[in-house]
């Protein structure tokens, strides 16, 4: 008998390289992903302004404790408007400069997304301490008694303020400082993403590198003297807030990125399981591009490989 025929290799299946995550191919599907993260956002700042309607708690002040309490009431040398914008926006900038640079959006938005997880937590906690504690302000005296005329009851000789009600309830805020906190909350977290961007811990002995990280930390930590130079916070205050900011973009930082000192540390922990796992980003691409650069050979291309072998034997049956 005649030996049967060869029987023809099954083709190689298809495989593509990994999709390079551009913000206009991979935004919308990154987007989509983190949803529920962007909705706890929205209720992180509706839970932040009914804490700054609430009225705080009226700490019992007595004729006593003014002596440490008279100090004058002056402007903020930093506006309480200025805050976002250096602690939010700036890094922002910086990020988007990175991302027109290196073009990874997963980097982008979870620099984005990390950043103002960071914020919003750390003001959520400060609001909610600033009004349990009610610890009055150093310039509580001239918040309580504006013409300088101090009132007091007549058997607890605690105050009895005549002042205007929305500066008398500033007054009980004291503890800790929010610009303190927002400001290390904003910029300790632009300071771990330059860490990781530069790759200040490579063992390296590049100290300038270290110098560059440290900035956004010394600005923040400008903003809390200001607050004591201001009088409107104790230095307890100041340095609690700083702490509270700190702690907060720590963890927010290590949540979607590697420690810097890794070999890791320069992409976001979603960009590693995007080369890991690039399956479904590969059938992303074809279904987005395949139809309009290929017309029919698309078809071929999201066949599988068992598909491929059908068609074969289909051939070899006629």
């Amino acid at each position: 008998m005649p030996p049967p025929p060869a029987t023809a290799p099954a083709p190689a299946p298809i495989r593509l390289g990994v999709p390079h995550p551009y913000l206009k191919t991979h935004g919308s599907k990154v987007a989509r992903l983190h949803l529920f993260d962007w909705i706890v956002l929205v209720l992180l700042v509706a839970i932040d302004a009914g804490l700054n309607l609430i009225e705080p708690f009226h700490r019992f002040v007595g004729e006593d404790m003014m002596t440490s309490l008279r100090y004058p009431l002056k402007n903020n040398t930093v506006p309480i408007w200025a805050v976002p914008i250096y602690s939010v926006v700036g890094p922002i900038i910086i990020f988007t400069v990175i991302y027109m640079k290196r073009r990874n959006v997963y980097d982008l938005h979870h620099a984005i997304l990390g950043l103002l997880f960071s914020v919003l937590i750390t003001a959520v906690l400060t609001d909610a301490i600033k009004d349990g504690v009610g610890r009055p302000r150093p310039n509580f005296f001239w918040r309580c008694f504006p013409d300088g005329i101090a009132r007091y009851n007549n058997i607890t000789r605690g105050v009895i303020c005549h002042g205007d009600r929305s500066v008398i309830k500033e007054g009980h805020k004291s503890f800790p400082s929010g610009h303190t906190s927002w400001s290390f909350a904003g910029l300790g977290f632009l300071s771990w993403y330059l860490a990781g961007k530069l790759k200040a811990f490579d063992r390296g002995g590049h100290v300038a590198k270290l110098c560059i990280i440290v900035l956004p930390l010394l600005l923040a930590a400008m903003v809390g003297i200001s607050r004591v130079d201001d009088y409107w916070h104790h230095w307890q205050d100041v340095f609690t807030g700083g702490m509270l900011g700190l702690v907060v973009a720590s963890f927010c930082y290590l949540q979607f990125f590697p420690p810097p000192a890794g070999e890791q540390g320069f992409w976001p922990h979603a960009y590693f399981e995007h080369i890991l796992h690039p399956e479904s980003e590969n059938q992303v691409q074809l279904t987005a591009t395949a139809n309009h650069h290929q017309g029919p050979a698309a078809v071929d291309m999201r066949t599988n490989s068992h598909s491929l072998d059908s068609m074969e034997q289909g051939r070899r049956a006629r």
